[in-house]
């Protein structure tokens, strides 16, 4: 839209020009020479329009940058580029057309005329700029309010059915009351299921701890965790280390300094939305 309102405006002062001109001319005594007063015009504003992203940079350049004194200097940059590349492009497309038709253009180069195109391009750059700066403003203020008026995105809702086990661009689903155990095995974490799969996936212990808490799976031992809604029974040695056994049959040991976390297995009641069961066995030395 910005540059199609841009070329509208162009071409409909380039016309306006192109007949003023012509009309001039003629009150002077001389012909009127639409044509050739058209193209002078289409030429200059075909090269204009190709530059127009040299005044969008600029613009939206200026609008970031803090301090008038950056600004200007953007300004004057780009004007002198701008007028630069359009009055070279403009020589050249009208040399280029005039040739193919078998004629001649003689720009008369000289420094009264290279500033009498100056002059014309710094009141074009001025008033195209201004256009892009209002444009930009309109975009920014109506992207404020699509902001506000925005309803907020609704939460993700957390699955505490299922969590993603992820080792790089790797990803497997598992149920969490489905684990048994997990155990560090150097730089990776070992997930052992229910149904006898295991899954070797790089991480932590500290990190899968954290993770799991929340299913009642909890350290154990210092390399391992158990999940204690799994535990049909604790066995605990003399040592003060103990043996969980779980409801599948497998066994994992637990050392002394966590021992608290099984002593009150079975005066635990099953979470919300896991099956009951039975509370956890615990044989306790002779």
């Amino acid at each position: 839209m910005m540059f199609a309102a841009i070329a509208a405006v162009a071409l409909a002062i380039g016309i306006v020009n192109a007949f003023s001109g012509a009309q001039d001319a003629a009150w002077r005594g001389g012909s009127y020479d639409i044509g050739q007063r058209l193209f002078w015009e289409m030429s200059s504003i075909a090269v204009i329009l190709l530059l127009l992203p040299i005044l969008v940079l600029a613009v939206r350049r200026m609008r970031r940058t803090p301090g008038l004194a950056l600004q200007a200097a953007i300004a004057a940059i780009a004007l002198l580029g701008f007028s630069t590349l359009h009055i070279t492009g403009m020589v050249w497309v009208r040399k280029l057309v005039l040739w193919l038709a078998g004629g001649a253009y003689d720009f008369r180069f000289s420094l009264a005329t290279v500033l009498y195109e100056f002059r014309k391009d710094a009141v074009a750059v001025v008033l195209i700029a201004a256009t892009i700066w209002l444009l930009e403003s309109r975009r920014e203020l109506k992207r404020a309010a699509a902001a506000l008026s925005a309803p907020p995105a609704p939460p993700q809702p957390s699955s505490p059915d299922l969590i993603w086990l992820r080792d790089g661009t790797s990803r497997i689903r598992v149920v969490p009351r489905e684990i048994l155990w997990v155990a560090s095995a150097g730089n990776y974490i070992e997930y052992s299921l229910a149904d006898g799969t295991r899954h070797l996936i790089r991480g932590t212990l500290a990190a899968a701890e954290s993770e799991l808490a929340q299913f009642s799976i909890v350290r154990v031992h210092r390399t391992k965790l158990a999940n204690l809604n799994r535990v049909r029974g604790v066995d605990l040695k003399p040592s003060g280390d103990f043996e969980l056994a779980f409801d599948n049959g497998q066994t994992l040991g637990g050392s002394r300094r966590y021992r608290p976390t099984v002593a009150s297995l079975g005066s635990r009641s099953s979470p919300a939305g896991s099956a009951t069961v039975d509370p956890p066995a615990i044989h306790k030395p002779s």
